[in-house]
């Protein structure tokens, strides 16, 4: 009788607990596609309709919905009592209960089978309780929101002591979860947090971090710079990319505050003592997430003076950008470009999640300036500035980011410092390709 372990693809189940996990998820199951003997992939997307998963025609095998917080539970206990009158409780009941049947039907038929979580406690929980081998890809934690590598960071609320109590912003009961047996491989996303696992029996696997895959620009730096290199410093114009989130109308509102930063900004750039008047022109592109109405930011351009311009000096590969001007200084709005958005620029005014973390791997400045919310408001930011250290710079009023500017500007030591910090806390791109691998061996 055949080995049917040998001859029967692994059938993996994904399960993913937000829409950034689903595109990490996702990533993943790309590279896993392109092994010699792929998986069969089906997913559970646990918040949200999982759409990331079907670009792959990825089969969900389970119910799934959209909750009222759209899964920013964590931030504020109102949201999770919106998520339970909105039917959470009985959502999670059906999604426990199809995950546990589909594995139970896999094994019958003599499959090979393996679970893939992606995100928190939560799909983790789900993995451990489907009864068959898993892996954990921990989008949610590290240890940087604690210490620096160097130690224990000082904080101002008491109840942040309980962030660590037990050696690891991973809790007993979560490392508990990631060291029994049928737990094969733990992902972290970052070293540190890698390292800090290691110390119990964990099977972690320092392999980087799969939201720094997929950011290749498509210019190259030469191609983009002025043909005369010793002017180049000179004509370059200063360019600073806007991230205001992906989500409505959060991202509407954020949009607005940035327009205050940007008024400052302007004026400061018109100053003759300020550092930000040398250099001629300044650039600032907008990277607004193709789900959102570009017009309602149109709107908001025009109201603060910004007027339609059919010239820009500078390109990107986005033939339906739009390209606004206001003096010296131009703003142009993408939908397509994302990736030479975050190559392109300086520096990055942010209001966004993952965008901010991307933006700081490749080793550049951003600005933050706290919102309202629900994702980015000020509990949220400050938590991401703890995540990335000396790369993230907290105002708590849009009008104090031309100074933070010139700061910035003025000390080039800083700055090296900020690219050296945003490669250490989100590692080198190919994360995706050497998770898949990895999992493939230990599941497979």
């Amino acid at each position: 009788m055949p080995n049917i372990s040998q001859t029967s693809p692994l059938k993996l189940l994904v399960l993913s607990n937000g829409h950034g996990e689903d595109i990490i998820a996702v990533r993943i199951l790309q590279e896993l596609k392109k092994q010699t003997n792929p998986p069969d992939i089906f997913a559970l997307p646990l918040v949200g309709e999982g759409n990331a998963y079907k670009k792959l025609d990825i089969p969900c095998i389970g119910a799934v919905q959209t909750m009222p917080s759209g899964g920013f539970i964590y931030m504020d206990s109102r949201q999770l009592i919106g998520d339970v009158r909105g039917g959470l409780l009985q959502l999670t009941w059906k999604q426990i209960q199809a995950v546990r049947r589909w594995v139970k039907t896999q094994k019958k038929l003599g499959n090979p089978t393996g679970v893939l979580a992606v995100g928190d406690i939560v799909p983790l929980l789900f993995a451990y309780l489907s009864n068959a081998n898993y892996a954990f890809v921990g989008t949610a934690k590290s240890e940087y929101y604690v210490q620096d590598g160097m130690g224990l960071l000082t904080r101002k609320s008491k109840s942040a002591k309980w962030e660590n109590f037990s050696g690891s912003v991973y809790h007993p009961w979560e490392r508990w979860l990631m060291s029994r047996r049928r737990c094969r491989a733990v992902f972290p996303r970052d070293s540190l947090t890698t390292e800090i696992l290691k110390k119990w029996p964990i099977p972690a696997f320092d392999l980087g971090n799969p939201m720094m895959d997929g950011l290749e620009p498509t210019f190259t730096t030469q191609q983009f710079y002025s043909l005369e290199t010793a002017q180049e410093e000179i004509v370059r114009p200063l360019i600073i990319t806007m991230l205001p989130g992906s989500r409505a109308p959060e991202a509407y509102n954020n949009w607005e505050i940035m327009m205050i930063a940007l008024s400052a900004l302007m004026a400061s750039f018109q100053e003759r003592n300020s550092v930000l008047s040398t250099g001629g022109k300044i650039v600032f592109l907008g990277a607004i997430a193709p789900s959102l109405d570009l017009n309602i930011f149109t709107r908001t351009l025009q109201i603060q003076g910004w007027r339609p311009c059919s010239d820009s000096p500078l390109k990107i590969s986005d033939s339906q950008g739009l390209t606004f001007q206001q003096k010296n200084g131009y703003l142009i709005l993408s939908q397509q470009a994302y990736n030479d958005c975050l190559h392109l620029a300086d520096l990055a005014i942010a209001m966004a999640g993952t965008a901010t973390e991307q933006f700081v791997g490749l080793g550049k400045p951003a600005i933050a300036i706290p919102g309202k919310g629900p994702q980015y408001n000020p509990a949220f930011a400050e938590a991401q500035s703890r995540l990335l250290g000396a790369s993230l710079i907290l105002v708590d009023q849009p009008a104090k980011v031309p100074q933070v500017v010139q700061s910035l500007l003025k000390n080039p030591d800083f700055l090296q410092i900020i690219a050296e910090n945003g490669l250490q806390r989100l590692g080198r791109p190919g994360a995706a390709q050497r998770i898949a691998e990895t999992l493939l061996q230990k599941l497979g």
